[in-house]
């Protein structure tokens, strides 16, 4: 392609005209900062290659530790994270565990070895109940900047930034009320882990302040957050006669889909069913799952900013950010039995 061709194309991406192309590209002044921006991300857009004088030096690393990626939400995490990172000029490293792989604390110990600025944590040990917390009172003692997502301690003087898991679960239960269900099931992680337990409360909150159910510990299934997780605690669930589930990940709905299907049950003519996430691609399942949106690009935001805050001198803070979820009603819930009737 000659030179014409490529600028007239990245100046119709960025919606600009060839010459403040070239002006960009050469490094001339009488550019805005936002024309500049817009130039460069038709740019990496297109799959040109940045011209050297242009490639910004780094301000640092930031080590950033997520689950598996098998889930969806946790790649979505992981690159709202690094766009956000990479838009402060920070090079993002991401440490991925794996079932058998390295553990979360060789993890942290890698990244302090290659002296990064901070550590992002998602979903990680800072979740679990039962994990002791000093791995990460250290890192705070030695001044390494921290952030943990998904997850709270009260022992940790950190910055969490985490979904508000209890009103996630209300809205999923008042949805479902909404369209005439009573009997309706939760299927949840393990019960060690912050989010699972606050997710439970708002979810007997909710039974209890719209339906008048008080002991419904027979419709909390525990499981893995997994398709098949989910499968296994819904089966648990339509075998107590639930006709509307509320799933903790988008994951677990898509088994509770399948262990309905397994039973000759529809989704949702027999059966409603709510996830949480709202992850990439969830929206082309069959049925369109209804879930509770997890804020993941807010969340993101809020955990570079507040990282960055600590990276350049701000004493670290004792706080928990919490964002609001939101319902995303779509075709796997529907009427419930007595409305049927």
């Amino acid at each position: 392609m000659n030179g014409n061709a490529r600028l007239a194309d990245i100046a119709a991406q960025a919606g600009v005209s060839e010459a403040t192309v070239s002006r960009v590209l050469n490094g001339r002044p009488g550019v805005s900062a936002t024309t500049r921006q817009a130039v460069m991300t038709a740019l990496d857009l297109m799959g040109y290659e940045r011209p050297s004088r242009l490639r910004q030096r780094s301000n640092g690393l930031v080590g950033l530790v997520t689950p598996e990626l098998d889930n969806p939400i946790f790649p979505a995490f992981a690159q709202a994270i690094e766009k956000a990172l990479t838009q402060h000029g920070y090079t993002p490293v991401l440490c991925t565990q794996l079932p058998g792989g390295a553990p979360e604390d060789e993890f942290t110990e890698l990244l302090v070895d290659r002296g990064v600025s901070g550590i992002v944590f998602v979903s990680g040990l800072h979740a679990d109940t039962t994990a002791r917390m000093d791995r990460y009172t250290r890192l705070a003692d030695r001044g390494l900047p921290i952030v943990l997502v998904d997850g709270y301690n009260e022992g940790v003087d950190a910055p969490f930034i985490s979904p508000d898991d209890r009103l996630a679960a209300r809205l999923a239960v008042q949805h479902l009320v909404d369209l005439g269900h009573e009997r309706i099931g939760i299927a949840v992680g393990p019960r060690r882990f912050v989010p699972v337990i606050r997710k439970i409360e708002g979810y007997k909150q909710a039974m209890a302040q719209l339906l008048g159910a008080s002991d419904v510990d027979e419709l909390i299934s525990h499981s893995l957050f997994s398709v098949e997780g989910g499968q296994a605690a819904a089966a648990q669930l339509l075998l107590r006669g639930c006709t509307g589930i509320v799933c903790a990940s988008d994951l677990m709905a898509l088994g509770a889909i399948r262990a309905c299907r397994e039973k000759g049950l529809s989704v949702p003519g027999d059966v409603s069913v709510v996830g949480f996430d709202d992850s990439p691609l969830i929206a082309f399942t069959d049925p369109p799952l209804t879930t509770v949106r997890k804020p993941i690009g807010a969340m993101a935001s809020a955990a570079v900013q507040t990282l960055l805050e600590e990276v350049n001198g701000a004493p670290a803070r004792h706080v928990e950010l919490i964002f609001q979820p939101e319902l995303v009603v779509r075709g796997s819930t529907g009427s419930g039995p007595l409305v049927n009737r």
